[in-house]
């Protein structure tokens, strides 16, 4: 039988906790929203009554049900186990560091009941290696919520190579319950579906910005132009420089070291130039979002190289046993708001243009993972 969530604690009250925390309480479920100290604690707890707030305002939340997580759904922690002792399921969101979420991991088993279950919204990370710090390997999955929470409709519910599928049948099912789309991982792999799909995209982008190829702004520029809600270099600073830094590191380790960071933004990381929260990164935040000047568009981009590494990068992960060819389009479509997913687009691209692509951006870029794989020259990539 499935675990029945009804009491759930969120580890960590950041960008990405506090909006799990929101999007659990919109569900009528109660949260305990747990972090280092009083102040950290108090604003996640503020975000969250300023975001139900504008919700409220614009009819998309129940007035009576955030007046309910106002005043007693929502509690606040500052003490780990008085956060986990009632919990059904216990959601971490503290920094990616891996010996921190392990660390983290060891004190919540302390506490917890015996019954309740683990996750970990890493959006990298093993959590194989995560559930070793546990003593209760089964009860450990994956939950990878995106950023912001409350608008991404995806939730990556990942196998680890312990998980019970009595765990598994739980997230899937709560997801459903919070109403967003869940997608099974079946097979713990760095970055999971969606970050590792993107992963040899982002690398180019990395290359393009580094050789000088093009300008940050008219990339972003461009693909504004053709639609796209943020440009690549806003959203690596949307999501934070460090961030970034710390992804493509931990590919480069776990995958292959042409996925590492580009010179230009390890020095960015360097200097503090974090994006959005320190105010510069690419662009300049200092007062909100940055202005991207349309006009400046480059005509030197093709905007189709991503969704030709996109395709190639899902090929990898189907024959990895992963997920499907179409868990991928449902992973891409509710995690970017892209109306298509790239391997319906692949099927209208001949496999030998595909190849062809991908050979010749191994080629300009130095990079083996651009190559393209078996499947892809297959024709494989189609269905």
């Amino acid at each position: 039988m499935a675990v029945e969530i009804n009491n759930v604690a969120v580890i960590g009250a950041g960008d990405m906790g506090h909006g799990i925390a929101e999007v659990v309480l919109l569900a009528g479920i109660p949260v305990h929203l747990y972090d280092i100290n009083d102040a950290a604690v108090d604003k996640g707890r503020q975000r969250i009554f300023d975001s139900l707030d504008k919700l409220a305002s614009k009819d998309r939340a129940p007035a009576d049900l955030v007046e309910a997580i106002k005043g007693k759904l929502l509690t606040p922690a500052t003490d780990l186990a008085e956060a986990v002792r009632g919990a059904d399921l216990v959601i971490e969101a503290v920094p990616e560091v891996l010996d921190l979420k392990k660390q983290v991991f060891a004190d919540i088993e302390a506490a917890a009941p015996a019954h309740a279950l683990f996750a970990s919204n890493t959006s990298t990370m093993s959590i194989t290696e995560i559930a070793s710090a546990t003593q209760r390997p089964d009860k450990m999955m994956g939950l990878h919520f995106f950023n912001p929470a409350v608008l991404m409709k995806l939730v990556e519910v990942v196998r680890a190579d312990e998980t019970s599928d009595e765990t598994i049948a739980a997230g899937l099912a709560l997801v459903e319950r919070l109403g967003k789309v869940g997608v099974l991982v079946r097979k713990d792999t760095p970055g999971f579906i969606a970050n590792r799909v993107n992963a040899a995209p982002s690398t180019l982008i990395g290359e393009i910005v580094e050789r000088g190829e093009i300008e940050p702004e008219a990339l972003d520029a461009f693909m504004r132009f053709i639609g796209a809600p943020m440009g690549p270099c806003e959203l690596a600073d949307y999501v934070g420089i460090d961030v970034a830094v710390n992804v493509a590191k931990y590919f480069a380790r776990t995958l292959h070291p042409d996925y590492g960071p580009p010179a230009h933004l390890l020095k960015m990381a360097e200097a503090g130039d974090l994006g959005k929260k320190t105010g510069r990164g690419y662009f300049d935040w200092s007062s909100g979002r940055p202005e991207i000047d349309l006009s400046k568009a480059t005509i030197k981009f093709n905007p189709m190289a991503p969704i030709f590494l996109q395709i190639n990068e899902a090929t990898k992960l189907v024959e990895d046993g992963v997920c499907s060819i179409n868990d991928v389009d449902v992973a891409l479509i509710n995690s970017t708001g892209n109306p298509m997913g790239p391997m319906s687009v692949g099927r209208s691209i001949s496999r030998w243009d595909l190849t062809d692509q991908l050979e010749q951006l191994a080629a300009n870029y130095g990079k083996v993972i651009f190559g393209p794989t078996q499947k892809v020259r297959e024709g494989g990539h189609k269905h």
